[in-house]
């Protein structure tokens, strides 16, 4: 019977799988129920587009670009009208940054979650959302958004009834009487946020009650060893994939399963849940895809794409190759890149490149790998922490410290694109030669995270250049995190035009995105060799469809600021010869001639 109803239903497994981890014939059936619930209420729009557009994360034509609803254009209704600035540059994918109702005050970015099912008022309601879906979806626009799974606002509906011992809800958190658990998790659970948040744990004394907070005290962690409480967080995300949004990014998943004597962090159970979540989605809503949040090493993140037959996360971020691009950038060494492990990816799946987001940079580059470079690992990571901070004399990046931590020396660093690859400071300076070299810079790296395999992600205002806003640190419930350095408001009241920066870097950005377009060989299912070159400077990749008439791609992309020369014998082992033509500039290039020369932070995309 199911499958005359539902064409993707796959209950065996959901069966199996939900079944291993709670073991409760009433609350599976109570889920089944509500699946069925939901795919009778899907509209027929969205079903007809669950038809068409299953697999739109392996297209070219996805170019995505994330925002703060109120940073870039103040509320949902001025940005219903935006989407013609999207669709002239290019974007396809929009990520809508926490835009569900946050608690009141400090609220980690609007990743406090009061209610599931409303909008911040701040932005507008969700007949104003509706409207911003259905005008992007109009405009080819696909639209993401944030989907917090560890964690509520402590003043979320469930928690103030958990508080008060209210049946179910009182365990949806992990709430304890005494201290005796807690310490107990503390000697193996690491902290998150040891200097402006300490400990995973926080005492209520108005409630006599300790309760798991990962992040901030006002986030209080749910009890996923509850089935009530995933079964809950699954109709929350139906309800979203019914109103069309494509793409769910879920939150912090690696904390989502606590257990005790473990560190809490990435537990079998964990890919267990997103396998459900998967399943779930693809039943009811087959066209939507689930982006994973999971900024942890590399050897850990792949597994959160699950296998080839049993998918969790469609899109993962690739944050070690943002932080390899970024170590290319300070050190004009594209080594580390030329390094990176190709991981082998379900078909099904791809990464998300970006070059910057809403967070801090995070220098998690393999020790082995730098060792193996020559590097010592601690030393190199505070050159890097020192380098973008500006600290360093010789730098040009201009940054802030984040987490920083006196003892080992550790942090992390924040700023937008433009202000790290040195723009700010030639501004500043009134240096139009470092102007110049800094937009060049931009450009390569955009150049980068747009043709290297996978869906390519742009974080607002980086597409015109945009600098540090230092006035979060004259906000009381701001100053305190750096990461406000880099989500300053989109100023549309300069148009872009007039500014000779900002439409040179805006042009630039349109170009690449144009030429990603243009050309079979970007679309995700292509297969991308990176080439290992003598000279340090460079680093190359070949994108190549094996059995394919598709001609490949020859990549090369200077990080230095003086010429390089690039011996062709690296690419020729590879069987490409002859003549090439540049993508971009339309100059020709001759394989068999020794070496190929890059003017300074030049890239070429030769076929």
């Amino acid at each position: 019977m199911c499958n005359s109803i539902i064409s993707n239903w796959n209950e065996d497994e959901l069966r199996e799988l939900y079944q291993s981890i709670y073991n409760n014939n009433e609350a599976y059936e109570q889920l089944i129920l509500s699946l069925k619930s939901y795919y009778k209420l899907r509209p027929l729009n969205l079903k007809k587009r669950d038809m068409e557009e299953e697999q739109w994360i392996q297209k070219r034509d996805t170019v995505g670009m994330m925002l703060y609803v109120d940073l870039f254009a103040g509320n949902l209704k001025k940005l219903a009208k935006k989407a013609s600035y999207f669709k002239s540059l290019g974007i396809t994918l929009v990520h809508l940054m926490p835009l569900l109702k946050p608690r009141e005050g400090q609220n980690d970015g609007g990743y406090a979650v009061e209610s599931y099912r409303e909008i911040d008022p701040k932005l507008g309601n969700m007949d104003d959302f509706q409207k911003v879906i259905d005008a992007f979806h109009n405009s080819g626009i696909r639209v993401c958004i944030d989907f917090v799974m560890n964690h509520t606002a402590k003043e979320h509906e469930w928690a103030q009834k958990a508080v008060q011992g209210i049946k179910p809800y009182d365990e949806f958190y992990l709430m304890y009487d005494s201290d005796e658990i807690p310490r107990d998790y503390e000697q193996t659970v690491p902290q998150v946020f040891p200097k402006v948040s300490p400990g995973n744990f926080t005492y209520y004394q108005c409630y006599n009650k300790w309760i798991f907070t990962s992040f901030y005290e006002f986030q209080w962690d749910l009890n996923y060893a509850n089935p009530l409480v995933f079964n809950a967080m699954a109709e929350n995300m139906l309800y979203f994939t019914n109103i069309g949004i494509d793409l769910i990014r879920l939150d912090a998943i690696p904390f989502i399963w606590k257990q005790l004597g473990t560190n809490c962090r990435n537990l079998p159970n964990v890919h267990k849940l997103l396998r459900m979540l998967q399943i779930i989605v693809k039943m009811i809503a087959p066209s939507s895809a689930i982006l994973g949040e999971a900024i942890v090493e590399p050897n850990e993140i792949v597994k959160y794409f699950g296998q080839d037959d049993k998918i969790e996360c469609n899109l993962l971020y690739n944050a070690s190759y943002m932080v390899d691009i970024w170590n290319a950038i300070a050190t004009r060494d594209g080594r580390c890149l030329s390094h990176s492990v190709n991981r082998y990816v379900p078909k099904e799946t791809c990464w998300i490149n970006y070059a910057r987001c809403h967070d801090d940079i995070g220098w998690g580059i393999e020790d082995n790998v730098l060792r193996g470079l020559g590097f010592d690992p601690y030393n190199h990571k505070q050159f890097l922490i020192n380098f973008y901070n500006g600290s360093i004399q010789d730098s040009f990046a201009r940054g802030r410290l984040y987490e920083f931590n006196p003892e080992d020396m550790d942090a992390r660093n924040t700023g937008t694109l433009a202000s790290l690859a040195g723009l700010e400071k030639a501004v500043y300076e009134s240096d139009d030669y470092q102007k110049e070299i800094a937009i060049n810079r931009i450009k390569l790296i955009h150049a980068i995270i747009l043709l290297s395999k996978g869906v390519p992600m742009i974080y607002s205002g980086d597409e015109i250049g945009a600098l540090n806003n230092y006035s979060y640190e004259h906000n009381s419930d701001k100053s305190h995190d750096s990461r406000w350095l880099h989500r300053g408001v989109f100023d549309w009241n300069k148009g872009i035009s007039k500014d000779p920066i900002k439409s040179k870097v805006y042009e630039d950005t349109k170009q690449l995105i144009k030429l990603r377009k243009q050309f079979p060989i970007f679309d995700g299912k292509i297969n991308q060799i990176n080439m290992q070159l003598f000279n340090k400077h460079v680093f190359g990749f070949i994108r190549i469809s094996e059995g394919s008439e598709l001609k490949p791609v020859i990549a090369l992309f200077n990080f230095s600021e003086e010429n390089q020369l690039v011996g062709t014998y690296d690419i020729k082992q590879n069987q490409i010869y002859g003549i090439k033509t540049d993508l971009l500039q339309g100059k020709t290039i001759n394989l068999d001639e020794e070496t190929i020369l890059l003017r300074p932070l030049e890239f070429l995309i030769m076929q």
